[in-house]
């Protein structure tokens, strides 16, 4: 750790000293060098036309009082031009959060129409002055100095949006806002706070204290989210937290000094366990079983409810709301919405008898029902209802703000078509609870990749999109959810740097994007989160691989996302230096081989080792057929590890399987091997029947094994990983053929139970 914090700052001040632009994210939308530099020191003067502006300026002086020692004093002249020293001067033909920025060896001018402008040119002035002056400490250091530039700059999107979940894991109030400073710093100006869910109620309701005595808190569980076990009456809850109403008071203040909004969200009518564990009678009579606050994904206890047939129910989320509009002065209110299971609602006397008495056809408009009701409460407090995009499937609440989640978040450009303003937030490309590199460096999480790249390339405005629905779309959020969540500083790896990514893309007009570019940038900007103490991931210093079989040789592809790395990598188990060989094309490798692999910059090791370490047998680099496009995976001599996404496993969703392998000569063994994963949570099991072939020619085939698995032995509680040893007595052949069917759903004594499953192969060994 020590090693990359002094790489990332020497980096970072040798860029500064060598272009003007690093560590500027996002980065302007105008920006010309200039001669000259501005040298800070004590005497330097500021001046402002109000005190409001001199309000913006008392961070960055703040910073410099600590950092420098400069304890400066900012004079108030209304008529003031262009002085020496520092400026703020009010220009009425700026957008409301745009500014411009000039500075020169005499002068450094901000130039705003509003207080949020000045202050977004002064974060822009804070990323140009070296990385020290967020260290929060004395720092011993002359050169106090900006380059001269000249900046025009204004956002792309009016909302640039992050939100955090706390309900899966309780984020302490000081980790909050410190996460605030760092959104402002980035020019994000909406912080959407996750507040309620299954696993945690974390906001003081007065009017009922049980959703923080009970909601608030969970067993204790030590397991990966997905393999919790639900709590069992009379359990003690004793993990969680939540935030007093005098704790929400203090966070928005704060956030309103920095210019960002807080949007709080209460979820209704499902992801609701927290609350109705504290208040049972909410839900639908049909519910039979123990209610908790869930420690995990909780199986079918998640289908629990509110009842939509219950008066009282409306009754409670008015009055919770009431409060809620209390502490924060944002004009909206999220309500979620979101994946509502309606079994109970189908069995709920309550639910039908409103279902009749309102002509309601079915439960999904049931739903549209309660979110409507809710949404005209809202309406009458002059608040705007905000929900996740499963509320255009049935009719939208007027006025209603959807986010697009689900998938590439289209659905939210339906209801723009519709005429409802809408925000996208991707989970394929926007949900940082995905891994963020070679998964084979990642700690868990769910399925599926997402890294520093994938945020900034991805476009959410495609040129498709009509203008008459584009016109509707406010901007974008980036979400963390927090399932794999266990400390704060876990939650800082998943979001930083994605988060610098996302903010220029939420920023920074696509013409003014450049890949190679935002990749030097953010060096400078990982110093300042040296200086902040943020764990923040270093994932784009790793090597991905691609292995393929190669006619009984294993063809190795190595890559990273950042373009200025060198990769170097040794064949003798030896660690890779800078002198090692370097990696520029694809490397032809026998079994049995072992390659380190490293990246470098500027000569000094940055990454991880990449250990590829490949077996060696009989079926090693023979070609596959199938019409899965990743079988090849079966025979390119890399076993995966226990994320199922690592690129080393075929993931076999409720689906059967078959591949042939084609040897490259003809073989004899006794032995087949086969590489499979147990991952409880996510639903990843053996399959219910194994059958193994032999041909030498490819169109007789010779049944040599078949392996039924029981119900018992192929649904396994834990996650690992393992090979199953089939013997066939001496067999010789070119062509084996394997054909698996699925597991099926989960049995009754099981979390996921009645669930569809998937099975996962990662190599077929012959020996």
């Amino acid at each position: 750790m020590k090693r990359l914090i002094l790489i990332s700052l020497l980096i970072s001040f040798q860029l500064l000293n060598a272009n003007t632009i690093q560590g500027l994210i996002p980065y302007p939308n105008s920006l010309i060098k200039e001669n000259g530099t501005f040298l800070f020191d004590k005497n330097t003067s500021w001046t402002v036309q109000n005190q409001e502006q001199q309000k913006v300026l008392e961070q960055v002086l703040e910073k410099f009082k600590i950092a420098a020692n400069f304890d400066y004093k900012v004079k108030i002249s209304p008529k003031s031009k262009t002085s020496k020293g520092v400026s703020l001067l009010a220009d009425k033909s700026i957008t409301e959060e745009g500014y411009k920025l000039t500075v020169n060896n005499k002068s450094i001018v901000i130039q705003a129409s509003t207080d949020k402008g000045f202050y977004y040119g002064i974060q822009t002035l804070s990323q140009l002055l070296p990385s020290s002056i967020h260290s929060g400490r004395f720092v011993s250091q002359k050169d106090w100095s900006v380059a001269g530039v000249s900046i025009t700059d204004a956002p792309r999107f009016g909302y640039r949006g992050f939100m955090l979940d706390v309900s899966r894991y309780f984020i302490p109030k000081k980790d909050v806002l410190r996460l605030i400073d760092l959104l402002a710093y980035h020019k994000i100006n909406y912080f959407h706070w996750h507040l309620t869910d299954d696993n945690g109620w974390r906001i003081e309701i007065k009017k009922y204290p049980r959703l923080t005595d009970i909601g608030a808190w969970r067993v204790e569980r030590s397991e990966n989210f997905s393999m919790r076990r639900n709590a069992e009456l009379g359990e003690a809850a004793t993990q969680g937290g939540y935030y007093s109403q005098d704790d929400i008071r203090e966070v928005v203040k704060y956030a309103q000094e920095r210019f960002v909004e807080i949007i709080p969200e209460i979820e209704m009518p499902a992801h609701s366990n927290a609350a109705l564990a504290a208040y049972p009678n909410l839900t639908c009579p049909v519910v039979d079983h123990f209610i908790s606050v869930l420690p995990g994904m909780g199986g079918k206890n998640a289908a629990t409810t509110f009842c939509a047939g219950n008066d009282s129910v409306f009754t409670f989320f008015e009055d919770v709301l009431s409060e809620v509009m209390q502490l924060f002065p944002s004009k909206y209110i999220h309500i979620g919405g979101d994946e509502a299971n309606k079994e109970n609602w189908e069995k709920c006397p309550k639910c039908q008898a409103r279902m009749k008495a309102n002509n309601i056809p079915n439960e999904e408009e049931l739903q549209s029902y309660f979110i409507k009701r809710i949404n005209k409460f809202l309406i009458s407090h002059n608040k705007h209802l905000m929900g996740w995009d499963e509320l255009v499937d049935s009719e939208i609440p007027a006025g209603a703000t959807i986010f697009g989640w689900r998938g590439m978040g289209t659905a939210a450009e339906v209801a723009g078509a519709k005429g409802f303003k809408y925000i996208k937030s991707s989970a394929i490309k926007y949900y940082f609870i995905r891994y963020q590199g070679p998964q084979w460096f990642e700690p868990f999480t769910y399925f599926g990749n997402t890294t520093l790249k994938d945020v900034y390339d991805y476009e959410p405005l495609e040129k498709t999109v009509p203008d008459s629905v584009s016109n509707n779309m406010l901007g974008i959020e980036a979400c963390l959810w927090a399932e794999f969540v266990n400390s704060t500083q876990d939650a800082e790896y998943l979001i930083f740097p994605r988060l610098a990514a996302f903010a220029e893309s939420a920023w920074t007009q696509p013409e003014n994007k450049n890949w190679s570019s935002f990749a030097t940038r953010i060096d400078k900007v990982l110093a300042v989160y040296d200086f902040a103490g943020i764990n923040y991931a270093k994932s784009m210093y790793n090597i991905d691989h691609n292995v393929r079989p190669a006619n009984g040789n294993v063809s190795v592809e190595l890559s990273s996302i950042r373009p200025d790395l060198e990769i170097r990598y040794t064949t003798d188990e030896s660690e890779p230096n800078s002198q090692s060989a370097l990696y520029n094309k694809t490397l032809i490798v026998d079994a049995g081989t072992s390659i380190r692999a490293r990246t470098f910059l500027n000569g000094v090791a940055i990454g991880k080792i990449l250990p590829l370490n490949f077996m060696k047998h009989k079926a090693i680099g023979a070609k596959v057929y199938s019409k899965n496009t990743n079988a090849y995976i079966l025979t390119n001599g890399i076993r995966g590890s226990e994320k199922m996404t690592d690129g080393e496993w075929i993931d076999l969703y409720d689906t059967d399987f078959e591949c042939v392998i084609e040897l490259p000569n003809v073989v004899t063994c006794s032995q087949i091997g086969l590489g499979m994963l147990n991952n409880v949570g996510m639903g990843v099991h053996l399959p219910s029947e194994v059958t193994f072939s032999i041909s030498n020619d490819n169109l007789n085939y010779k049944p040599v094994l078949t392996k039924i698995y029981t119900e018992n032995e192929r649904f396994k509680n834990g996650m690992f990983r393992f090979t199953e040893q089939f013997d066939i007595g001496n067999q010789t052949f070119k062509y084996l053929k394997m054909n698996a069917k699925k597991p099926g759903n989960t049995p009754e004594s099981m979390q996921r139970e009645g669930q569809k499953n998937r099975m996962a192969f990662d190599e077929v060994l012959l020996n």
